[in-house]
């Protein structure tokens, strides 16, 4: 579905009321203290232990099974499926060859995270560095854009330069928020997403969302809002959401999920406002033919004291 299907009219506490119109990394081998240098069958003296547990395919560091073909070249075992048994070095059949040696030397070697250069200090035994880095405070971001599959990666400052340039997203200013969203025949609209507005709140970045979709049987729209960080720095936010029209109005409040969760995460865990088709077109008023929501929302920080107690939201901007 077209981004523009949707008109989106949004203000917030320092704008007024204006029209919208919405339109892997491959993995770095850290080199770790100098090693005895290892010499076998077709490899250079000079060549490091880490060159050596390198896969010739994919570049990544080979974990365990290793495999080698008959010349002793050697290749992990994803991509030794992938080059159909044979051998990308010499093209020989690579048979169900161990290279035991190379497992052994593995088990000793102790390396820094891939992403010691973006500030991780941690050194892990070569064979728990895998399991750290898929988990790691500084492993980049995925683009959190809705409604494509973007495989830009970067951190924070990056992607709110990506979002800006790339995929156009209104960026705004503020801790309060009042969007509307129009839309003309909106039961044709049965699966769509859409990220309405990047906010900077607290000197910080939250992304608010608007989706349709099917919830069981029951179309529905669902607002939630995502923090620009990782999930430990969520936590010290809220925010809420209200929605209404016709003298009633349904109110959220939560905490924002990390843009490490994705967006269909947060969806399938109904972790929003969650507003049933029959009562928005009943809030939208007229002969519910056309879809025409107001949606208000703050974003507070809170406080707590020395055993974690919340006690008082924190409101300024």
């Amino acid at each position: 579905m077209e981004l523009n299907s949707i008109q989106c009219v949004s203000s917030s506490d320092v704008t007024d009321e204006n029209e919208i119109h919405h339109h892997q990394i491959q993995p770095q081998f850290v080199s770790s203290k100098p090693h005895n240098n290892v010499v076998s069958s077709g490899i250079h003296p000079t060549t490091s232990v880490n060159e050596l547990l390198e896969c010739p395919v994919c570049t990544n560091s080979m974990y365990p099974p290793i495999h080698q073909c008959h010349n002793g070249h050697t290749i992990c075992s994803t991509c030794k499926a992938r080059v159909q048994n044979r051998c990308p070095t010499c093209r020989q059949e690579l048979g169900d060859i161990r290279c035991l040696a190379l497992e052994k030397v593995a088990k000793s070697l102790e390396l820094p995270c891939k992403y010691c250069s973006r500030g991780c200090p941690e050194i892990f035994p070569y064979y728990s560095k895998l399991k750290h880095e898929t988990l790691c405070d500084f492993r980049p971001y995925n683009c959190p854009y809705a409604g494509s599959e973007c495989s830009v990666t970067g951190d924070i400052p990056y992607l709110i330069n990506h979002l800006r340039e790339d995929h156009k997203v209104d960026m705004q200013s503020g801790c309060t928020f009042n969007h509307r969203y129009v839309k003309s025949n909106p039961r044709e609209v049965e699966n769509a997403t859409w990220m309405l507005t990047v906010f900077k709140c607290f000197d910080q970045y939250f992304c608010l969302h608007f989706e349709a979709f099917q919830l069981g049987m029951a179309p529905v729209y669902m607002a939630f809002l995502r923090f620009m960080g990782d999930e430990t720095n969520a936590r010290d936010y809220s925010y809420s959401l209200e929605v209404g029209g016709n003298g009633r109005k349904l109110i959220w409040e939560g905490t924002p999920r990390s843009v490490r969760d994705g967006h269909r995460k947060v969806r399938e865990s109904n972790d929003g406002l969650i507003i049933q088709r029959n009562m928005a077109l009943f809030f939208s008023g007229g002969e519910r033919k056309e879809l025409k929501l107001r949606v208000t929302g703050r974003i507070w920080k809170e406080r707590q004291n020395p055993d974690g107690e919340v006690i008082i939201p924190n409101l300024s901007t």
